[in-house]
């Protein structure tokens, strides 16, 4: 998507839109669950931040587990996302959730063949489960070209300011196109169902999966338009006697920007 002006404009109507909505999540007591998954810099990351960007974050959770404790990998699998599930009038992003044994896992050869097929036999009863107690659940694959991948780990590793992405995972998951491809096959295969099917966001062009994704999320809950009560600001206590402490009192932070050319 050249046009960034166009861009910008389109992405704070669809922003207006997510206060619009998380406002009547509030006010309603809804519960949303919002499952972002794909390749590895597919831009998952980057739509995460631009739907959370203007929202409450009293009421919006980014969910991004690490890799499970000694203890959590003798628990049921899908207990410890079961803590990070919201509570009423919450929306909680996974960034990356329990599809992690039906990929990350799967190729790298984490879980046993028994744990791997025990998942595809719970995963759609757990999402029932969810969806029957009022979670409203939405799921996103973000899909990206190898070439497109190709390109994005370059730049990554070409900039300083992005090389903390690459990590070993990513690296060896690189060298593993075909098994993640297959992978996600079979787990469409078993987990896109009609009550909690997969939503596919084409992310070669991330500006483009950016606005299309926050689109869909918006035509997938069913809120109504909500304003946010505009407060009003009461008077100020007037000063009276106050005096402020001379300012060589206190320890000011070093006037950086100053020296700025």
């Amino acid at each position: 998507m050249a046009d960034n002006d166009k861009y910008d404009k389109a992405l704070l109507r669809l922003q207006q839109e997510l206060v619009s909505m998380q406002q009547w999540v509030r006010e309603e007591g809804k519960r949303v669950v919002i499952v972002v998954e794909g390749r590895d810099a597919a831009g998952k990351g980057g739509v995460i931040k631009r739907i959370t960007e203007h929202l409450n974050p009293r009421w919006c959770r980014i969910a991004a587990l690490p890799a499970p404790s000694d203890r959590e990998k003798t628990e049921w699998y899908f207990q410890r996302y079961i803590a990070h599930l919201p509570a009423g009038g919450e929306i909680v992003l996974f960034d990356r959730s329990w599809y992690n044994r039906a990929g990350v896992e799967r190729v790298m050869g984490f879980c046993t063949d028994e744990e791997y097929h025990r998942f595809f036999r719970q995963c759609p009863a757990f999402e029932r489960m969810l969806i029957d107690d009022g979670i409203i659940l939405v799921k996103y694959w973000f899909s990206v070209s190898d070439e497109e991948q190709e390109r994005r780990f370059k730049d990554r590793l070409n900039d300083p300011l992005k090389r903390w992405k690459l990590s070993d995972m990513d690296l060896e998951g690189r060298k593993r196109w075909v098994q993640y491809s297959k992978a996600k096959d079979e787990m469409f295969a078993h987990c896109d169902l009609p009550d909690s099917p997969w939503y596919e966001v084409e992310a070669d062009d991330k500006k483009k999966a950016r606005l299309n994704c926050i689109a869909h999320l918006l035509s997938m809950i069913p809120y109504e338009q909500r304003k946010q009560p505009k407060p009003k600001l009461a008077e100020r206590t007037p000063v009276g006697n106050y005096r402020r402490p001379p300012r060589d009192r206190y320890r000011y932070v070093p006037d950086y920007a100053a020296t700025i050319n």
